[in-house]
């Protein structure tokens, strides 16, 4: 075979071996068959390229197994070596910051939350995360070349050039440009995104909407927003401002928002109003944390309020539901934490409020993934950028030196 060919097939070989990577990358705990399934490529090519993965230590087996066809024989989950590299993810909510590091296909290693003004004290914030996310990183002995990235996760809608579209919604972040902030501080690329868009991300990744290409991820926490997957790709619009749920008009008449509008749905069911619509009876001073464990000791208050807070959100979706029709609602957030008394009265109202002419087998499900849902969806962001690394990786030969336990050490 001349050299045009043998340099033909290598070339196809590690297109395929980046083809399984990012599979895997994509949904952590996949099978051989899923990933088969995933990149159009045979069984049998899959198998080979797995175990040539796997002798260079850059996919390893993971411990759960899920059982064949028919009860056979369970088949191995796989999943990218935690070695291969790490990103960090970033929350900046409005009243707590969050931190994560993880693993290139989104496995959580360390994560941190702090309670921060957010919302106008930007230098400090950023100088915050900063510092936590390298004292995560010198906690798990992470060395600097194995970082690849870090997301952020904001509470704005975020354009493509990676500025914020909307500053007022984050108060004092005016003219701050976070991603360029935090990468000369960390000394990494930095990628900004919406962070109702970014739980999206997660959730559809490696939580209640995997495998699910249509569907909206709806957070319910200080500040309310939405974040859509729709055809199998994120929707931001064309402003960086789909899923602005929050500031959809539910009470012409209610309070100002933030926003400089009046009656927005964050203010009828935001963590702050569900706490101003029990001061009368439960005291001006209770956080979200403690309605929400009223809620689940069966106060009725309690109940009834969110409940209701459930009902206006279902009745909210309605109008999104009917325009794009999605097949699944993963509702999250610090205050679907809830549970059932929320969700089940979202359902109700959503199923209530769609046309006759509208699909009503859209499926509404908790959020899998906890607090750190955001968080994570940020690191998903800074991985997909470290694309090159998985290139690198696809394109080594399996020939490298091996370590004195017998594995080749994976990315040098």
């Amino acid at each position: 075979m001349d050299h045009a060919s043998v340099g033909s097939l290598r070339s196809l070989r590690a297109r395929n071996r980046l083809a399984v990577l990012r599979a895997v990358q994509r949904r952590p705990h996949s099978t051989r068959t899923d990933v088969a399934r995933r990149t159009g490529l045979s069984t049998t090519t899959v198998s080979s390229l797995v175990a040539d993965l796997l002798a260079g230590s850059v996919l390893v087996e993971l411990d759960g197994r899920t059982r064949g066809p028919a009860g056979g024989r369970p088949a191995g989950m796989l999943g990218l070596n935690p070695a291969v590299g790490s990103v960090i993810g970033i929350h900046l909510g409005h009243g707590e910051t969050r931190v994560i590091v993880a693993g290139l296909d989104g496995i959580v290693a360390a994560e941190h939350a702090s309670r921060a003004d957010v919302d106008h004290q930007p230098t400090t914030t950023l100088r915050q995360v900063a510092s936590t996310a390298r004292r995560l990183l010198d906690e798990l002995r992470i060395p600097d070349g194995r970082v690849f990235g870090a997301g952020v996760a904001v509470s704005a809608p975020v354009l493509a050039s990676q500025r914020l579209s909307s500053p007022p919604m984050l108060q004092d972040w005016g003219g701050i440009d976070i991603g360029a902030r935090l990468g000369e501080v960390l000394g990494l690329p930095v990628r900004v995104g919406n962070d109702a868009t970014l739980g999206a991300l997660a959730e559809w990744r490696l939580g209640a909407g995997a495998g699910v290409d249509d569907l909206f991820y709806v957070m319910l926490s200080e500040g309310v927003g939405a974040g859509l997957v729709l055809g199998g790709r994120l929707h931001e619009g064309a402003t960086g401002a789909a899923g602005e749920l929050g500031h959809v008009t539910v009470a012409p008449e209610g309070h100002i928002c933030r926003c400089g509008s009046r009656g927005c749905l964050e203010t009828v069911v935001g963590a702050r109003a569900l706490a101003s619509a029990v001061a009368q009876t439960q005291g001006p001073e209770r956080a979200l944390s403690e309605i929400l464990a009223l809620a689940v000791d069966g106060d009725p208050g309690a109940r009834r309020l969110l409940a209701d807070a459930g009902t206006t959100v279902g009745a909210a979706l309605a109008g999104l539901c009917t325009v794009l029709d999605p097949r699944l609602v993963v509702v999250g957030g610090a205050v679907a934490a809830a549970g059932d008394v929320l969700v089940d009265a979202l359902r109700v109202a959503l199923d209530r409020a769609l046309p006759p002419v509208t699909n009503h087998a859209i499926e509404v499900v908790p959020a899998q993934l906890g607090p750190a849902t955001e968080a994570l969806g940020a690191a998903l962001l800074a991985a997909e950028a470290a694309g090159e690394h998985l290139t690198r990786l696809a394109g080594e030969p399996t020939t490298t030196t091996r370590s004195s336990d017998g594995r080749r050490p994976a990315g040098d």
